[in-house]
């Protein structure tokens, strides 16, 4: 007997051998063993309480940043779906979103709020769980810059309260154990006039239409900026932009748009992107002498 045979009872929805792909904007990658949708936090912390704590756990945002690779993922791979995770409140010059909302629509709602400062998760494709985890930022302002405080479970289902200085953010990165499954957090902003903060929010919501492929496939940015260069720089000095790579599908490429994004233009399998990805690190490496670091995570087995 296995251990998904033995999975406690739930309120929200359990199902096993579930496809990942269509959870991903590459719309690649293998199955689940167990993909788990909680009801809410409280049926979250008494799923990971009940279940054995050598089974893997992990979460799956709406997948805009993620490789899930061809072999599927080991473990449970949970989702924060629903209104239970995904509401977003505001009062005073505080925002707070559960884990599960999306970045573009709290950027929205510090608009509707009055309250400026948090205008660049507008550019940012992810969750705000996925943001407390990476740092995540874009144009100048990063997570660190507005986060007062979060709460999480622990892999064991007890509940963490982080303040900022918790997290020991640096770019693209969080000293806060990985394994925390974060379920709210409260932003500051600062009051401004609701039509000045949402043209300012129109303004990066063009200018991203404009400069990545956001209608293709992709994981958004796949490499971290090395100190004192652009990523887009050197994968394009390395003669990669617009270059269609494959290993067993129908290829990848970095997009001719945005050359730190790389795209599944059609048929591509997981290993052609990671594939693709680890090719043009060792090309700038060699040619350039740089190191690029995957902002893009990959999860799961390998075909």
């Amino acid at each position: 007997m296995s251990w998904r045979d033995t999975l406690p009872s739930v309120r929200g929805k359990l199902l096993r051998d579930e496809p990942l792909g269509p959870f991903t904007w590459f719309r690649v990658g293998g199955a689940a063993d167990v993909l788990f949708i909680p009801a809410d936090a409280d049926d979250l912390a008494a799923f990971l309480k009940a279940i054995d704590p050598a089974v893997p756990v992990m979460v799956l945002g709406v997948g805009s940043n993620v490789i899930v690779r061809d072999g599927g993922v080991e473990g449970v791979v949970i989702r924060l779906a629903g209104r239970p995770f995904a509401g977003i409140t505001t009062e005073g010059d505080t925002i707070t979103a559960g884990a599960g909302a999306l970045d573009a629509m709290v950027a929205k709602a510090s608009a509707r709020a009055g309250l400026a400062g948090l205008e660049f998760y507008a550019g940012i494709p992810g969750t705000i769980g996925g943001a407390l985890t990476m740092n995540a930022g874009c144009y100048g302002s990063e997570t660190k810059d507005i986060l007062v405080s979060a709460w999480g479970l622990t892999r064991a289902g007890e509940r963490v309260d982080y303040s900022l200085t918790d997290f020991g953010y640096t770019y693209r990165h969080s000293e806060a154990p990985a394994d925390i499954i974060w379920i709210e957090a409260v932003y500051r902003g600062t009051p401004d006039a609701p039509e000045a903060v949402a043209a300012r929010i129109a303004e990066i919501t063009s200018r991203r239409e404009q400069t990545q492929p956001i209608r293709e496939k992709t994981g958004g940015s796949t490499f971290k900026n090395p100190p004192g260069h652009s990523s887009w720089k050197l994968v394009d000095e390395a003669g990669w932009r617009g270059k269609l790579h494959a290993v067993t599908g129908g290829g990848a490429m970095f997009s001719e748009l945005h050359s730190n994004f790389m795209i599944n233009p059609g048929e591509a399998t997981a290993a052609d992107i990671e594939g693709l990805g680890e090719i043009v690190r060792v090309e700038v490496q060699s040619k350039l002498g740089v190191n690029l670091e995957w902002e893009i995570k990959r999860i799961g087995r390998p075909s």
